[in-house]
């Protein structure tokens, strides 16, 4: 359960969300705090978006009607806190705000830590790749650097304390590349082990979920 992301991250993700109006101009005037809610509630937002809410439809003379948005709240909730929502929610890697009361949160929160599985081992996934990437792409700027000081070591306009400098940064260069080398095909070994990980972890929860 501590790997679940609860309503710290969620407020975090709130606060983020403060910097910018949650609600523009007509829709503070139209007052529709029903529909608000519910679909505050069916997003799975903190009870805190209303104080962004009203904040934001302030500059307009505009307060909200917060009967009417809590109890839409509740039937948007009743949408977002069951087990399938849970799951693809943490599929996405999106986080858990604190939202779901009762039994509900308990199923939501089972569901949501299986999602978190898939989504974790597809990130373990796009981080061997990133990492083979930048690893490649390491040794082939070494192989231009290799091909520069080989050049300048067989440079005959270049005083021979010159070329010899040049071979020695070869030596190095060749050094280096091969340890980027071994260290690309740990990575891919990595791929490889995140790659079947991933598989397996799919193939468990496709029957559970429809996902």
């Amino acid at each position: 359960m501590n790997r679940i992301i609860l309503a710290c991250a969620g407020g975090a993700a709130l606060l983020s969300l403060g910097s910018c109006a949650t609600m523009s101009e007509d829709q503070c005037l139209a007052g529709d705090w029903g529909q608000q809610g519910y679909s505050d509630g069916y997003a799975g937002l903190s009870e805190s978006r209303l104080e962004a809410h009203a904040e934001a439809c302030a500059k307009y003379g505009v307060v909200p009607d917060s009967a009417a948005y809590f109890s839409a709240r509740e039937d948007g909730l009743r949408g977002y806190c069951v087990p399938e929502r849970g799951f693809a929610e943490a599929v996405r890697g999106n986080s858990y705000a604190g939202v779901c009361r009762g039994p509900m949160e308990g199923a939501f929160l089972a569901a949501f830590s299986d999602g978190q599985e898939i989504y974790q081992a597809e990130q373990a996934v796009s981080e061997a790749r990133s990492r083979i990437d930048s690893l490649g792409a390491r040794a082939a700027d070494l192989d231009d650097k290799i091909a520069y000081f080989e050049g300048q070591a067989r440079d005959r306009d270049l005083t021979e304390e010159a070329r010899d400098a040049a071979r020695a940064r070869v030596r190095e260069l060749r050094r280096e590349r091969e340890d980027t080398i071994r260290e690309w095909r740990r990575a891919q070994d990595e791929l490889d082990d995140a790659e079947r990980r991933a598989r397996d972890v799919r193939y468990y929860f496709q029957s559970r979920y429809s996902w």
